[in-house]
């Protein structure tokens, strides 16, 4: 396991080469991904968008703050995320700005895709759902992880699957203006139950 962990963060990027190549790859009308298909590169072009703006306005709260700045030893925190995927939209620049606050926060980012048999040690009920966050510490043990959504987000999908089977066009609208509402609070709160355990 720690030799997957090692191959992966050889081939990660920080926050800004991610965004980078994202926006590189959607300039050659491209998505991340071996996969490439209008719809992807839609969603890619959307989400670099949704990026832009929330890298401005996130707010971290006090308590937030206070939680990150707790953090006394190194630990990374490996995100494994797709341009393409508008969960990873709406969380990767909250988990970069409270990576941010603490310079023991290594905050590294690796495509889905590319990283295949880390994705598969970190399945979501059995499926490579992202974003899924990795915290490790220097010796690579497993501190906790999170992902691939905020705690309420992840019972609206859980609800909805359990009246409706899939997830729909109409649900994951609902699930971005939800995202819109919350403003990162949810993760944030997430994030500081997972620090203080």
């Amino acid at each position: 396991m720690k030799e997957i962990i090692k191959n992966s963060l050889k081939k990660s990027l920080t926050y800004q080469e991610y965004r980078s190549l994202v926006s590189r790859l959607l300039e050659k009308g491209k998505s991340t991904g071996p996969i490439q298909t209008e719809e992807l590169t839609n969603y890619s072009l959307l989400n670099d968008k949704r990026m832009k703006r929330l890298d401005k306005t996130i707010k971290i709260t006090d308590d937030t703050k206070a939680a990150v700045l707790s953090i006394s030893k190194p630990q990374t925190w490996l995100v494994i995320t797709e341009g393409w995927c508008g969960d990873a939209a709406q969380n990767l620049p909250v988990l970069h700005k409270l990576a941010e606050l603490n310079k023991n926060v290594d905050l590294k980012l690796v495509l889905r895709d590319d990283n295949l048999e880390l994705m598969d040690l970190y399945l979501t009920n059995g499926g490579r759902s992202i974003p899924k966050l990795i915290a490790l510490n220097e010796e690579l043990n497993e501190l906790f992880t999170w992902g691939p959504r905020p705690s309420v987000a992840v019972q609206m999908v859980n609800d909805y699957k359990e009246k409706h089977g899939v997830l729909d066009a109409s649900f994951k609208q609902d699930l971005q203006v939800w995202y819109n509402k919350n403003k990162g609070i949810n993760l944030q709160e997430d994030f500081i139950k997972l620090l203080k355990s």
